[in-house]
């Protein structure tokens, strides 16, 4: 019966593939000739809309509910795989997100995340966090939305793993609001869908493959309230939006 499910996704898996080589061709050549062209709801359309498609070339359902408050501030997201962004993005073009600097070694990938304005941290060095904590707090202060994994690494979906509250300092310093953001992959018979899992020994061109074989995989992107951070605690406060995330997750889970 395994091989009989394999066999018959493979057609499925390869059109997919094509589809999702055709979408980056096409968004390697927007960046090229077009992007440096479009002003900044341009971009932040072309973004959107690159995002949106990458997901559907890859067989995935979009959900979103809530969206991102408007203004500067900073999200914070539990963080499953790399399609994160790509899912953030599809709701929320406008995020600029704080990325692991190892993405710049993805084949084109890692040229196309630099060219949406990402910051990134070389987790390995403790004091890069400072520089990047600092380069957050004046882009959020210039007006702009970032958008931070505080666990800073892939988990299972749920639970979601402990937070790390270095970079929340960025929004503290300039007193801006926060918004968790609950990310969800599922499928039938699957709260927290497997396939979408980019842990441990997990390639990422087996993780491309898990995602193109599965069926009925659907990205949930739950936007939570807002909150302040002046003068907040970054430790207690990393604390709270995790737990404000389990919550989500879990009720989520429940609805089905």
């Amino acid at each position: 019966m395994v091989l009989i499910r394999f066999l018959l996704a493979l057609p499925r898996a390869a059109w997919r593939l094509l589809r999702v080589l055709l979408h980056v061709l096409w968004g390697l050549l927007i960046l090229a000739f077009l992007f440096d062209r479009l002003d900044t709801a341009g971009r932040h359309a072309r973004i959107g809309a690159w995002s949106a498609g990458l997901l559907r070339a890859l067989g995935l359902r979009l959900q979103v509910h809530g969206q991102a408050r408007a203004g500067a501030g900073l999200l914070v997201a539990n963080h499953v795989s790399w399609l994160d962004i790509a899912a953030l993005h599809s709701a929320c073009p406008r995020a600029r997100f704080v990325s692991k600097a190892d993405v710049l070694q993805w084949p084109l990938l890692g040229w196309m995340i630099r060219q949406g304005g990402t910051l990134f941290i070389q987790r390995e060095r403790k004091r890069d966090a400072m520089r990047v904590v600092h380069e957050m707090a004046a882009a959020i202060g210039q007006g702009d939305l970032v958008a931070v994994f505080p666990e800073g690494t892939t988990g299972p979906g749920h639970p979601v793993l402990p937070f790390h509250g270095n970079l929340l300092q960025a929004a503290i310093a300039v007193a801006a609001p926060i918004q968790p953001v609950a990310l969800r992959y599922h499928q039938p018979g699957q709260a927290f869908a497997e396939a979408a899992r980019y842990i441990g020994d997990t390639t990422l061109l087996g993780s491309l493959a898990c995602i193109l074989m599965a069926s009925g995989l659907t990205v949930e992107v739950d936007f939570l309230s807002p909150q302040a951070s002046a003068h907040a605690d970054r430790r207690s406060l990393a604390e709270a939006l995790r737990g404000q995330l389990e919550a989500a997750l879990e009720t989520r889970a429940q609805a089905g």
